[in-house]
């Protein structure tokens, strides 16, 4: 428990842990992620390998934002799953009602960092559910993924958008049409 009368200070190291923590102990791995990147853009980029999938994830997973919606959606799972939310909230998260959207507002917010790309890919896998998806949607485990599946669907179409925007201007370069921003290294 933190001291009270210390003014309170971000911990930005401890944030990055909790993120990447919640997922692994919700069952999420990077490369179980990176699966679902590799789907995505694979068609588009047939040389794309599973090492640049997860070097995209783990830029994704660094954003500030990225990390607030991990933590926020798997906090409200947590709760909905110890039956602490308050009624109907309660009922529509275990259940995961299909007119309750907020879950995949908190996505938007992942897939918003690299741009509208994102927005269709993260329609698409959320529509198929494949890998990881399909089994964070199954509600036979006991477990709420209400937030988490739309979460991960976010994480691996915000990396296939990254991909793509680093593709294109990869491709302009080698044209002469940009010059490299070192300042864009992210």
């Amino acid at each position: 428990m933190e001291d009270s009368t210390t003014p309170y200070s971000l911990d930005s190291t401890k944030v990055a842990e909790a993120t990447r923590r919640l997922l692994t102990e919700r069952g999420v791995t990077v490369e179980q992620i990176g699966e679902l990147v590799l789907f995505l853009q694979q068609k588009y980029f047939p040389t794309l390998t599973m090492e640049a999938c997860i070097e995209n994830i783990n830029m994704v997973l660094s954003k500030r934002e990225v990390q607030n919606a991990v933590l926020t959606g798997i906090q409200l799972d947590l709760l909905a799953e110890e039956g602490k939310l308050l009624s109907p909230l309660q009922e529509m998260v275990r259940n995961d009602e299909s007119l309750y959207g907020v879950d995949e507002i908190l996505a938007f917010s992942i897939v918003n960092v690299y741009g509208s790309i994102g927005f269709t890919n993260y329609g698409y896998v959320d529509k198929l559910k494949p890998g990881i998806l399909e089994k964070l949607n199954d509600k036979h485990d006991g477990q709420i993924h209400t937030f988490l599946d739309d979460i991960v669907g976010a994480i691996a179409a915000a990396a296939s958008s990254r991909i793509a925007h680093r593709q294109q201007a990869e491709k302009e370069m080698a044209e002469g049409k940009i010059k490299p921003n070192p300042q864009t290294s992210e």
